[in-house]
């Protein structure tokens, strides 16, 4: 594998041209992409103002006509991924192994808090009635990245900063291993980058309730293991480990990964590789599940819980009732699952939901999620539910259920295109509903602006993986019978 620093280095200088100071030549887009998108025309490696992106009818499920009035009005933000990246309980060096370590390091990803600042300034300007975070708000679980994350979504003072007064992380400019990005040296440039990020903001916050619903990286370290007394020494402490040893060879499957994680992590006494002091930090204390959902329900007036888990319901309007399924499993692992209680709750609320339209949110997508099956059949039976709406995959897909409603999958703030999901459920005259949903990008101010160009050009996360899915995956307007 190529250093990613390197691959980075040279789409830029391929694509922009050695030396080549070029920028955009028209406003970066922000907000809806049914105004405008961002589109790198003439392949230079730098986004540019784009036309709109209409609709997409898709009749999968049948139905149709002219949609009339509005129902509800509703946004979704998922996978921020907010991310303490001076944390000693980190493991981006497992990046360059590949699947399915992928994006444990992203060059932007010192940015997060200020993406998630500015994605939430553009959902704003699209007026939600209630906006759905489904879930990965943090990114390994520490106290101190869910804390940032609620923070900038209710807004006021924000403080990325944690460790030492000074930026200390894998992207520091002495780093001499090439595989790490560091913004002071390496193409594109961006001086000062990791410093600014470090430095405290005014987060503008939701205009709109904000609902959570829990993902693996809320409640597990490094969204795999739940955390030890080991990994919160390790987090709370001042060694870094930045690269492993050449002898050590460590599984690659993803069955095996959470083992992996929790070898590396679970053992600060014989870290396998190169380390680094930084400055410790008790704000850094790695959170279990339990403690993880306990900070959000107190975040977010109208969550609750059942059972322990984030499982409840909230009304968008007088005519939406929403459903929120907490899907993380608390023994470790990053995929999805649903537990029979939770079908037999599911199935409960289905009913009292009464003549409602139904929404509901999962971080997993059920039909990925062990149990999941279960909870698509009930979704069906009921024969008033509009969409199972989801986060995980970092990709955007809506695929039609044969039970009568609609799949969507949302792509995250974490990779490109970093954008966030609205909807707008409408009635259709004569009969039936139509569910329009369309993607909103990020206003790019301040950091957010060299965050997403890094996301772009990223090679693991950004344009080659296609994360922003097909036209009829981003804005299509859902029809139902």
């Amino acid at each position: 594998m190529r250093p990613r620093a390197a691959v980075i280095a040279l789409v830029a200088l391929v694509l922009a041209g050695c030396g080549d100071d070029k920028r955009p030549d028209g406003r970066p887009a922000s907000g809806s992409t049914l105004r405008a998108t961002l589109t790198d025309r003439d392949g230079d490696g730098f986004l540019q103002r784009g036309p709109a992106m209409p609709l997409t009818e898709r009749r999968d499920l049948g139905g149709g006509g002219r949609p009339g009035r509005e129902i509800a009005r509703f946004g979704q933000i998922t996978d921020a991924h907010v991310r303490d990246e001076e944390s000693p309980a980190r493991v981006p060096f497992l990046d360059r192994l590949g699947s399915p370590f992928e994006s444990t390091f992203r060059p932007q990803e010192a940015e997060t808090a200020q993406v998630l600042d500015a994605a939430v300034r553009a959902l704003d300007a699209e007026h939600p009635q209630a906006v759905a975070v489904t879930g990965d708000l943090a990114d390994n679980a520490q106290a101190n990245e869910l804390d940032l994350a609620i923070d900038v979504l209710r807004g006021g003072r924000s403080d990325p900063s944690s460790g030492g007064p000074r930026y200390e992380g894998v992207q520091q400019g002495d780093n001499p291993d090439p595989y790490y990005y560091r913004p002071d040296n390496d193409a594109p440039r961006h001086p000062g980058l990791t410093a600014a990020a470090q430095r405290p903001f005014q987060a503008t916050g939701l205009d709109a309730p904000w609902f959570p619903v829990l993902g693996n990286h809320d409640a597990l370290a490094q969204g795999e293991v739940p955390s030890t007394p080991a990994i919160e020494a390790l987090a709370t402490g001042s060694r870094m480990l930045t690269d492993l040893d050449r002898d050590v060879r460590p599984p690659s499957d993803e069955a095996s990964a959470p083992a992996v994680v929790d070898a590396l992590l679970d053992d600060p006494a014989g870290l396998p590789g190169r380390t680094r002091a930084v400055a410790p930090d008790p704000r850094r204390r790695t959170l279990s599940p339990t403690q993880a959902v306990e900070k959000l329900r107190a975040a977010a007036p109208g969550t609750g819980t059942v059972g322990g888990r984030l499982d409840y319901t909230f009304d968008v309007g007088d005519r939406v009732r929403a459903i929120v399924l907490d899907t993380v499993r608390r023994e470790g692992g990053s995929g999805g699952v649903v537990l029979p209680q939770q079908v037999r709750w599911l199935e409960r609320e289905l009913r009292r939901a009464g003549d409602r339209s139904v929404v509901l949110f999962s971080h997993n997508p059920l039909d990925a999620s062990d149990g999941g099956p279960a909870a698509l059949a009930a979704l069906g039976d009921a024969g008033n539910v509009v969409a199972a709406i989801s986060g995980h995959r970092h990709h955007n897909a809506i695929e039609p259920d044969p039970g009568g409603f609609w799949r969507i999958s949302t792509t995250s703030l974490a990779d490109f295109p970093q954008q966030t999901r609205m909807f707008c459920l409408r009635e259709v005259a004569g009969s039936g509903l139509a569910l329009d949903t369309w993607m909103v990008d990020h206003d790019g101010r301040g950091v957010a602006g060299p965050a997403r160009e890094l996301a772009y050009l990223d090679a693991q996360g950004g344009r080659p993986q296609s994360f922003a899915g097909r036209r009829a995956d981003r804005n299509a307007r859902l029809y139902l019978p």
